[in-house]
């Protein structure tokens, strides 16, 4: 019997490793010699790093950055790659052998769980740590970056990003942006161009973006309105994300890229994505395909008798390219029956599932299914296995 546990996070309860481990428990209650493949996922937000350095062998190194909030400082984690998954890699760099790729996580500076609710403020929080953070790779001789860009505490269009990574960003007073003073949400409106020849600290780095989102910078569906209310500390005021919408909208315009800001991907992280894109030539990829290739999971559903995915909230954002989503659809094309194990679902989506176990069900109380949620995950993946052993 080979079993091969492939979730992602449930975010703010397990981490993807520890959600496999959970299963592998469930798992080995049935089938004790059963022949189990850890390999956890990710689509670009939290786990990526972990994910990215699993696969390919890599390592990790910790820097100091500017927080989601001007004022905070945090220990940032990367990782160091000696091979580039996506492209060919390229040598060389101040630090002696140098990684050929750095894998970022944009959360781990500027992300929303660093900060407490009640800190929740898209007109004060930058995305200068993560431009601190490219910065950081470069330095260490990267030549290739692979950034997922899930999970942001923001809405600054990237402009603190811009700033840190060395792009000069001109303000409409025409003062010059203080690198000890960075650019946040509320700085938008002043920006009246960024130069997007790159600065010498990034120049000739490969950016590709790991994102799971393909909502453009405004409108509807842009950074502002679909992602927006979630980073306030409660509801938004009336009108403060429209303004953000026209904020972001009167960017792209003022530095001549609204052809891009229209581009699948652009809205996500605050409109990082549209400033990635924009200004620092970067390509965007679904998260979930390139870890799928970086841990070859196609080659390691082979022979298997089952496959158990997951997340900690299925909805319908889920099916526009979520891990589990992915795990699911590449087990159908390989012929591996595929199950999930969520926290939450919408019970009007179904998904490419086999099945879905839901723990909340089992729980009766959010808090119990994040409080319990190994426990109730690895009764879940015991269960999938004995139906699965009893339909066989």
């Amino acid at each position: 019997m080979k079993v091969v546990l492939a979730p992602d996070k449930f975010k703010g309860c397990l981490t993807a490793a520890q959600v496999a481990d959970a299963m592998a428990a469930g798992i080995r209650a049935v089938w004790p010699d059963a022949q189990i493949d850890r390999c956890p996922m990710s689509d670009g937000g939290e786990g990526f790093v972990d994910a990215m350095v699993s696969a390919c062998g890599g390592r990790f190194v910790t820097h100091r950055v500017t927080g989601p909030l001007p004022e905070m400082a945090v220990d940032a984690r990367f990782g160091l790659l000696d091979s580039q998954p996506c492209a060919p890699s390229h040598a060389g760099g101040a630090y002696g052998p140098s990684p050929a790729c750095a894998v970022i996580e944009m959360s781990a500076a500027s992300g929303l769980a660093l900060l407490s609710r009640d800190q929740y403020d898209p007109y004060a929080t930058t995305t200068f740590g993560t431009g601190e953070l490219l910065r950081a790779a470069v330095e260490r001789g990267c030549r290739a970056i692979l950034l997922g860009i899930g999970g942001s505490a923001t809405i600054d269009g990237g402009i603190g990003c811009c700033q840190a990574a060395g792009l000069p960003v001109l303000l409409d007073d025409g003062e010059p942006t203080s690198p000890t003073e960075p650019l946040c949400g509320r700085d938008l409106p002043r920006v009246v161009r960024v130069k997007s020849h790159r600065g010498e600290s990034i120049s000739g780095v490969q950016i590709t973006v790991a994102c799971d989102v393909t909502n453009p910078l405004c409108g509807p569906r842009g950074a502002a309105h679909v992602f927006g209310a979630q980073k306030f500390s409660g509801r938004p005021a009336p009108g403060q994300l429209e303004e953000f919408d026209q904020w972001l909208r009167q960017y792209a315009a003022r530095c001549g890229k609204l052809d891009i800001a229209e581009l699948p991907g652009a809205g996500a992280a605050g409109g990082l994505g549209f400033a990635l894109m924009a200004f620092f030539g970067a390509s965007m990829q679904p998260g979930a395909e390139l870890v799928i290739e970086a841990t070859g999971l196609r080659q390691r559903l082979r022979g298997a008798d089952l496959c158990i995915t997951g997340e900690g909230r299925f909805d319908r954002s889920s099916l526009d390219g979520k891990a589990p989503v992915r795990v699911a659809e590449l087990c159908r094309m390989v012929g591996v029956p595929c199950h999930a194990v969520v926290g939450t679902a919408d019970p009007a989506d179904g998904g490419p599932f086999d099945s879905i176990g839901v723990i909340l069900d089992r729980a009766g109380s959010f808090e119990q299914s994040q409080a319990r949620a190994a426990e109730f995950g690895a009764q879940l993946a015991a269960e999938i296995l004995s139906k699965h052993l009893g339909a066989t």
